[in-house]
């Protein structure tokens, strides 16, 4: 599947020539823009899979554009196009999450290769975000589970192993899984506690 890419430079002729060498390398363009908040709503729009953003823009400049873009995680690999190379722009390039630039004139010998590692790094990254937040939805389970069987031990007078088989009855019969279950049985645990205690203090 070919990747969908979005150019936004203030020059058509730049847009012109990048397009043209992406889509031989095998890319689909899907959009251009000539300044930042053009770039956003299109991202907005399409969802691209990459942004090749100019720095110095009209209205809203790249850098502005390009914190946007990443803060509402409307494309996860972002490319910034400069006329000069400055190591306080790639600092704050690298700061908002920018996997990689392009000093103008673009050569061939850059542009594909650039791309192609920054789509790499882009893609690297967004497998570790979702293997850290599986493990944190893992970890927030069991604490729930944990929380539930505590509930069910004391209640029940029963073992660990037997509060986790009950739990594990209830999640095969209801055919919800133990996170939910744990949920159940906590808030009905809750809502117990909370009608005792009312009881208790109606009565003193």
């Amino acid at each position: 599947m070919c990747k969908s890419v979005v150019i936004v430079d203030d020059e058509a002729i730049t847009r012109l020539d990048i397009k043209e060498r992406l889509e031989l390398a095998g890319y689909k363009v899907t959009g251009e823009a000539a300044d930042g908040f053009d770039a956003i709503e299109i991202c907005r729009k399409q969802r691209p899979d990459m942004v090749i953003l100019d720095v110095k823009m009209p209205m809203l400049d790249g850098l502005s554009a390009a914190r946007v873009i990443k803060e509402e995680g409307l494309s996860h690999c972002v490319i910034m196009l400069t006329a000069y190379s400055d190591s306080d722009f790639v600092e704050k390039a690298g700061e908002l999450g920018v996997m990689g630039y392009l000093v103008k004139p673009v050569t061939d010998k850059a542009l594909v290769p650039t791309i192609e590692v920054a789509l790499k790094r882009s893609e690297e990254i967004q497998q570790l975000q979702k293997e850290n937040e599986e493990k944190d939805r893992q970890l927030k389970d069991r604490m729930f589970i944990d929380r539930a069987k505590g509930i069910v031990m004391s209640t029940r007078n029963m073992s660990e192993d037997e509060a986790y088989k009950y739990m594990r009855g209830i999640s095969m019969d209801k055919r919800k899984s133990m996170r939910v279950v744990a949920e159940m049985i906590i808030m009905s645990h809750q809502s117990m506690s909370a009608a005792q205690k009312e009881q208790k203090a109606r009565k003193k």
